[in-house]
């Protein structure tokens, strides 16, 4: 089975603290025994934020560890962020939490990895698990 990588998995492996790191670096290679390891357009958008990348660094890092990056997001996938995304700006409200706290693109991660069928890699399970219920969750 192939496996989706949720940005923060990577993001601790490079700017991580030693532990989280070696956490990342061993559910990355426990990922990969299982399946290729894949991640959807909006993580390679959000990695180069990420404290001293750049575009050439990023790619180097897809490159070089084989990870496949799948820039097609269907229309599918972008109905099932958009209605995940929906469903927890209610949930926020109904609990009187305020304004949504999360960004489209973590939406976009769990809508890709739904539609593909992969489980997902994250630091984050709480929030996917309620947003994808159908996602196989594997957390760090």
């Amino acid at each position: 089975m192939s496996t989706s990588l949720d940005t923060n998995v990577i993001v601790a492996l490079w700017d991580g603290t030693e532990e989280g790191s070696e956490r990342a670096q061993q559910a990355l290679q426990g990922a990969a025994n299982r399946g290729g390891l894949v991640v959807c357009g909006a993580v390679f958008a959000e990695l180069l934020a990420a404290p001293s990348s750049s575009e050439n660094f990023v790619r180097q890092f897809f490159s070089e560890t084989g990870i496949v990056i799948d820039w097609h997001l269907s229309e599918a996938i972008w109905v099932s962020a958009g209605k995940a995304f929906q469903s927890y700006a209610k949930r926020r409200k109904k609990q009187k939490s305020g304004l949504p706290r999360r960004i489209l693109a973590d939406f976009l991660i769990g809508a890709h990895t739904n539609e593909k069928g992969h489980e997902l890699l994250t630091l984050d399970a709480k929030l996917f698990r309620s947003a994808f219920p159908g996602v196989r969750i594997v957390e760090v």
